[in-house]
């Protein structure tokens, strides 16, 4: 594992899961200069198509083309509620050593994993910042200044968009990497394999039309933002 220090760290149940709520967001910070991470909880080890080999090595062709850092756990598929506490401390582990400003979890959907994925992302972002609280190095504690949730599955509302109309190839290449997911040669009909990159590029566009630009990514927040001057704004 790469533990250099981020500025976002994104996490998901499976390999894809980032990539398809948020690959644009994260291309667009690594193009400002930024320091990003990706990190899948499972193997996805149940899926219905593909392998676990084959899809860890599309999900490292997904974090080089977006530019970010990759760490995978081996959780059990359809195992989240499961966790062990020893398990969820590799989880704050991982965040006290690569420290990043911003965390992402995904948001609830038709896919019990990722809800389970944003709950147990939000304790380990909170137990993250208990001095007392133990992990396996005993690494120092550290507060992630926000935690936020992005949308696999589903069009729900979210409360700040950001603009990917630059990088939408890159999310594209990201998302074409999983070809034993979106575009399998031997395997069975899935929610995936029905022009689903198509739709996730739909959303894109949706949210970016309500705010005036070619495509966004939409995100939720727990806590309330805290705007500056509702009067300079960039229309």
């Amino acid at each position: 594992m790469n533990l250099q220090q981020l500025d976002i760290l994104a996490f998901g149940a499976h390999p894809d899961d980032v990539e398809i709520g948020m690959a644009g967001t994260l291309a667009t910070y690594v193009n400002d200069g930024y320091r990003v991470g990706l990190c899948a909880l499972t193997k996805a080890e149940l899926s219905s198509n593909g392998s676990v080999e084959a899809r860890q090595k599309e999900a490292e062709r997904a974090a080089e083309a977006i530019g970010a850092s990759r760490f995978q756990f081996s959780f059990s598929d359809r195992g989240l509620p499961s966790v062990t506490p020893n398990e969820l401390a590799q989880v704050v582990a991982l965040i006290r050593k690569t420290r990043p400003r911003l965390v992402f979890a995904p948001e609830g959907d038709r896919h019990p994993d990722h809800g389970e994925c944003g709950e147990l992302v939000r304790e380990a972002v909170f137990n993250a910042g208990i001095r007392r609280y133990q992990t396996p190095e005993s690494e120092v504690a550290h507060k992630p200044e926000a935690l936020f949730t992005y949308f696999i599955n589903g069009y729900g509302r979210p409360d700040f968009v950001v603009d990917i109309t630059k990088v939408q190839d890159k999310k594209r290449e990201a998302l074409q990497a999983y070809k034993s997911q979106f575009q399998p040669i031997e395997g069975v009909s899935t929610p995936l394999t029905d022009d689903y990159i198509e739709a996730v590029e739909a959303r894109d566009k949706l949210f970016g039309k309500e705010v005036g630009v070619a495509a966004a990514e939409g995100f939720c927040s727990r806590l309330p933002l805290l705007m500056g001057n509702l009067l300079e704004r960039n229309d």
